[in-house]
């Protein structure tokens, strides 16, 4: 069984907790609620409140957003429907349907998106699903909110009958207006409204000539309005019927109040539902805004909150455009109280609460500012003195408000208990109080409670370090500037820095000293020894964190380096690969060039083709069939082969060029031989020598031995005459 004192809701703050979800609300009953959620007792109840908050916060990122769940509060017009032979008034069917049709919309909506919402379906498979009082409504008032003039047959003749007297009363004054407007007896206003009748604005002067009743005067009395003695008969049959249509309308709606007061309770837990759904909602924006969600709930006894905020702290900072710090805190059996101290303003107390809120908001069915691998344990109690609890009604001091606190404790804590105290041990003498406050430590210690403390004690540091399953913790502080760093480190007590920060305020170094003698040696040595160790701590901190950095900056250049080596190695292995093929077209094309000459001197085609037929089958025999892989692989270096091949080409192409042009020079310089059939010539460009058989115009045949070739004389160069 849960239970958690007022006293503890009032130092962990939660209170404004609930004011913040409760101007997130959008109806009044939901607002109401919010302010009255307390810690849950039963266990299954927490966990659905929980995962009901979890589905909601899921709907503001996936595309099934929940409906509208909004709805004017008819709490009043169910007391008047409860009471027998009452009636309601239109306003009150209209929202009543209104209400129906959204709890029906809901329904139906979490009943199809079962498989986003599990929990809150089964929240409302808890409610009767029905049509029947939207169409009862539906059936008398139409969307404007009036009587529809079919709700009653009389209805609709009286309706009708008031339609056609209140012509006749149009028709019968328009005549009485035209007859009197022509006899001059009207003011220029001619007409007016008096008690909601048309009249006549008669010149007072006229006012005996005119038949009908006189319903009053102008303020100066120049005009009198008059209702014509012809339309008065139809207003009093007017009258008549507009009285029948209201006692009608009566009817109806007790008649509409008897069909539906049998829905009264189905009505009452639509609007439990929808507020209820309107706080869970609250909670869930609440959660989005803190960044809140849902860590491990563990059956063993443990706590563990990593990177956790104080949310109120943490929305008011974000609103400062401040930083918020968050703490990593880890209760366990092995481990169960923390000693907290150091030096004020440090942040201690924030920890402390912290731990605290985040616990009594989980416990409260609210989602956390933690990180996801957070894990708690529920407790039955939550114990704490935080604050200056001076106690003026009941005319007790801190220090004994503080005792009878302690008194409390010990008669609860038990464990299933975490306990939170805030500067334990002060408001009475430093080495009596502290004695007393060692003596609770152990107390609660033995009977396995969980708990944080805060202090200045020493005596209470050195028991934290005593203790098995008890350690000491600190607020990290800056050594040279003595600025906190607002971060919790867990293991080392903290010095006060009591000296140090009062010499950093500009106490002078003279009286420092003085108080220093004023107390033991071992005191101001074993502070100075935890100061010490604090700095000592604070520098390796810092070069724990450059060594990371460090650490990080080399392992990223390593991978850099390694991707580099692997391309490299990848490039010489591709250059090798391009190598060789070139080595091979190299030989291959010696090979050609080989076979070719000794033909050109042979003219053997037996030979030639015998030693093509070798180099084929030699070439085929180093050939096999290649994987998928393989070919790939052969295909980009013979695409970069031919890229290569044609860099080449490209260069000979050019020095051929250049080298014909040097020819051309030579030629232009040499005196040019008259060709004549039978010489040897051969191209500018070329090596082989070949004998004209015949000249035609600007063209030669040539005769290379093999084969004969058509080309220009301008092309050819003189190398021997014809021999005779």
């Amino acid at each position: 069984m849960i239970s958690i004192t007022d006293k503890t809701l009032q130092d962990l703050e939660f209170n404004t907790i609930l004011e913040t979800i409760s101007a997130i609300c959008n109806t009044e009953i939901g607002k109401q609620k919010a302010l009255q959620i307390v810690p849950f007792k039963d266990k299954e109840l927490l966990m659905n409140a929980l995962l009901q908050t979890s589905e909601y916060v899921s709907s503001f990122t996936n595309n099934n957003a929940i409906p509208n769940h909004g709805f004017e509060t008819i709490t009043s017009d169910l007391k008047m429907l409860a009471i027998e032979d009452s009636f309601l008034e239109v306003s009150s069917f209209r929202k009543m349907a209104a209400l129906s049709e959204t709890v029906n919309v809901l329904l139906l909506f979490l009943k199809k998106f079962n498989d986003y919402y599990p929990k809150l379906n089964e929240k409302a498979s808890q409610i009767e699903f029905t049509k029947v009082i939207i169409q009862k409504i539906d059936e008398v008032v139409d969307k404007y909110g009036e009587i529809k003039n079919n709700a009653s047959p009389d209805l609709v003749n009286i309706r009708r009958d008031m339609s056609l007297v209140r012509g006749k009363v149009n028709q019968s004054f328009g005549m009485a207006l035209s007859q009197y407007n022509s006899l001059s007896y009207l003011d220029e206003i001619k007409e007016s409204f008096v008690e909601n009748r048309r009249v006549l604005a008669v010149l007072a002067m006229y006012r005996k000539k005119v038949k009908g009743s006189i319903l009053g005067n102008s303020k100066t009395g120049s005009i009198a309005f008059i209702e014509p003695e012809a339309t008065l008969k139809y207003s009093r049959e007017l009258n008549n019927l507009e009285f029948e249509e209201r006692e009608e309308i009566t009817r109806i709606l007790k008649q509409l109040s008897n069909d539906i007061r049998p829905y009264l309770e189905l009505l009452k837990s639509y609007q439990e539902f929808l507020s209820d759904v309107d706080v869970i909602a609250a909670k869930a924006k609440y959660a989005n805004k803190i960044n809140g969600l849902l860590p491990k709930i563990v059956e063993e006894k443990r706590l563990f909150f990593r990177d956790a905020f104080h949310p109120i702290l943490y929305l008011n900072n974000k609103e400062k455009k401040e930083i918020t710090y968050p703490q990593t805190i880890e209760l366990t059996n092995q481990n169960r109280i923390i000693v907290i101290s150091g030096p004020n303003a440090g942040g201690k107390t924030i920890s402390l609460k912290t731990v605290g809120l985040l616990q009594l908001m989980l416990q409260s069915g609210m989602l956390i500012p933690v990180h996801e691998r957070s894990e708690t344990f529920l407790f039955d109690r939550i114990l704490t003195d935080i604050g200056d609890n001076q106690s003026i009604e009941n005319h007790l001091s801190t220090y004994s408000y503080r005792l009878k606190n302690m008194n409390y404790f010990l008669k609860k804590c038990n464990s299933k208990t975490m306990f939170l105290i805030d500067e334990f041990g002060t408001g009475s003498d430093p080495e009596l109080g502290g004695a007393l406050a060692e003596t609770f430590l152990e107390e609660f210690y033995h009977r396995e409670a969980f708990g944080i403390i805060t202090t200045h004690y020493s005596n209470l540091k050195i028991l934290a370090n005593e203790l098995p399953f008890a350690s000491n913790a600190n607020m990290l502080f800056d050594e040279k500037s003595l600025e906190p760093k607002y971060k919790l480190i867990l293991g080392q007590a903290g010095s006060s820095f009591t000296f140090e920060v009062a010499q950093k305020n500009g106490i002078p170094y003279g009286l420092i000293n003085r108080a220093k003698k004023k107390i033991e040696g071992g005191k101001v040595r074993f502070d100075k020894t935890i100061a010490t160790l604090q700095k000592e701590r604070s520098k390796m901190e810092k070069t724990a964190t450059n060594l990371k950095e460090e650490e990080t900056k080399a392992r990223e250049e390593g991978k850099k380096m390694e991707i580099i080596n692997a391309k490299i190695q990848d490039k010489l292995e591709k250059y090798q690969e391009l190598y060789d093929a070139n080595q091979r077209l190299i030989y291959m094309g010696q090979k050609i060039d080989d076979i070719s000459e000794t033909y050109f001197n042979n003219k053997d085609k037996k030979t030639l083709i015998g030693e093509f037929l070798k180099i084929v089958e030699i070439e085929n025999s180093k050939r096999r069939k290649l994987t998928f892989k393989e070919k790939k692989v052969k295909e980009v270096v013979h695409k970069q082969v031919v890229e290569e091949v044609k860099v080449i080409v490209e260069e000979i192409r050019e020095k051929k060029i250049e080298d014909r042009k040097k020819k051309k020079e030579v030629q232009l310089i040499k005196p040019k031989v008259t060709l004549k059939v039978g010489d040897r010539v051969r191209m500018f460009d070329g090596k082989a020598i070949g004998t004209i058989d015949k000249i035609e115009k600007n063209k030669a045949i040539v005769n290379y031995g093999v084969f004969t070739s058509t080309v220009s004389i301008d092309t050819l160069e003189f190398v021997d005459a014809l021999k005779k």
